[in-house]
């Protein structure tokens, strides 16, 4: 782990391309690491092709999969489109996650969610937070520039910030703080007087009857001071002048290495700052995640498990390596009851991630979930079925589908105490193999190690 007592490594090694060797072989392990990072975990057949493929061809499938994806894309934004609720959202982007043959659009798309948080509670239109994911999800490895001036002009957005009404005589400062301060530059990158400058520059804009309208009458055209320019400054300009400041791409790559490689500790400057410089020339978030996935930094020890799954990645890992489809509106309900309610970010500020998904109470609730997904019965009915799943990839045996579990739920990596753990629980079982391999793999997916993404 690279921690602020190690010596951080060098920038140029850190994101040249991975390339397997005797010290750093591609295995399991490694193939597990880039699909719990890259995706929402693999099932059997996925980590066996990408021991054939090898890391760079299996990261040329995540990022551009050959795949009819645009055609799979369309055709859940029409059943979305046609739903009439929150709910029925949630779910419909859940089964989707699971299904979707881009699974790094889908992460991606989630990591935006949070990035620009937005909650349906206080837009209380659900064809609106349609549109705002579907916004995401269409630059969500696209280009950060057209997605920032599209969250300027998303009605959902400006509903939940309180400026669907933003006047000459009042600017909706809340707009421009949370753009400056949460979405782009951060807090210490920008002045109250920027605020109130940039807030004069988006007046005019309104959401009436759930659509954007400008009325120009309302539009404040004084001279404006932001960020060190001047000028009768409107919206595209706020947008450009913020995306000029090295403060905005120097934290939007630390917010995507939090997600990608590690949230364990702060990359040092000079690690992020090559990547910085380079995404400000153009913004292409599909060109820094390649980055960022191919690179050596990835594939070493100070990235493998250094994040906490949240738990959509938590319960989708079990749903993909066991091939199966759950009830996703159960599946939304049981996130939400462990902090996650998609389409209803907490604050501005999203989900903090990291150790706020992990305490007493939540690992007891994940505990639940994982079995209520693996019981057989109840909520989810007989879905996933370990033991099938086990056998139809050369299982015959309780002992031998335990080893198979632990090389499809952890890849084979995980503390020298799991047998004599797994030993135990499989000895206190006295059923068909079906019942034993359930309580295998629900000791499994509890282990500390499957928390770790």
């Amino acid at each position: 782990m690279v921690g602020q007592t190690e010596k951080p490594p060098d920038p140029r090694w850190a994101w040249a391309a991975y390339e397997p060797d005797a010290d750093r072989p591609w295995n399991l392990a490694q193939a597990g690491h880039l699909y719990r990072r890259a995706a929402f975990g693999a099932n059997w057949e996925q980590l066996q092709q990408a021991l054939s493929d090898g890391p760079q061809r299996t990261i040329d499938k995540l990022l551009r999969p050959q795949a009819e994806t645009a055609q799979f894309n369309r055709t859940y934004d029409e059943y979305e489109a046609a739903t009439g609720s929150v709910d029925q959202l949630r779910a419909w982007w859940l089964r989707r996650m699971i299904q979707t043959p881009h699974p790094l659009q889908e992460k991606m798309t989630l990591f935006w969610h949070s990035h620009f948080a937005t909650n349906a509670a206080a837009v209380k239109n659900a064809r609106l937070m349609q549109q705002h994911v579907g916004l995401l999800r269409g630059q969500a490895l696209g280009s950060f520039r057209i997605l920032l001036k599209g969250i300027l002009q998303d009605p959902a957005v400006l509903l939940w910030l309180g400026a669907e009404a933003n006047r000459k005589a009042s600017p909706n400062e809340n707009l421009a703080r949370t753009i400056m301060e949460t979405f782009t530059l951060g807090p210490d990158h920008c002045t109250e007087n920027d605020i109130r400058n940039a807030a004069r520059a988006f007046t005019g804009w309104f959401v009436l009857r759930s659509k954007l309208r400008y009325i120009s009458r309302e539009h404040d055209n004084g001279e404006k001071q932001i960020l060190g320019r001047s000028g009768n400054f409107a919206r595209d300009d706020v947008t450009r002048i913020i995306l000029e400041q090295p403060a905005t791409s120097r934290r939007l790559v630390q917010r995507l290495y939090r997600w990608l490689i590690s949230e364990t500790a702060g990359p040092d400057e000079a690690l992020i700052l090559p990547l910085a410089e380079s995404f400000a020339t153009d913004y292409d978030v599909l060109k820094l995640v390649e980055t960022m996935l191919r690179s050596n930094l990835f594939f070493s020890p100070a990235a493998y498990r250094r994040r906490i799954k949240s738990p959509a990645e938590f319960a989708l890992g079990i749903v993909k390596a066991l091939e199966g489809t759950v009830s996703t509106t159960q599946l939304a309900n049981d996130l939400a009851d462990l902090g996650q309610n998609l389409y209803n970010p907490p604050t501005v500020k999203g989900w903090a991630g990291g150790q706020h998904w992990i305490n007493s109470t939540a690992i007891l609730a994940r505990q639940n979930l994982a079995s209520a997904l693996l019981r057989g019965s109840g909520p989810y009915g007989d879905k996933l079925n370990p033991w099938g799943i086990a056998q139809k990839h050369g299982c015959a045996t309780p002992e031998s589908a335990q080893s198979f579990l632990l090389d499809l739920f952890l890849q084979g990596s995980f503390g020298p105490d799991v047998n004599d753990a797994l030993l135990k629980t499989r000895g206190r079982q006295d059923d068909d193999g079906g019942g034993r391999t359930r309580s295998l793999a629900h000791a499994i997916v509890t282990l500390a190690e499957f928390h770790l993404a």
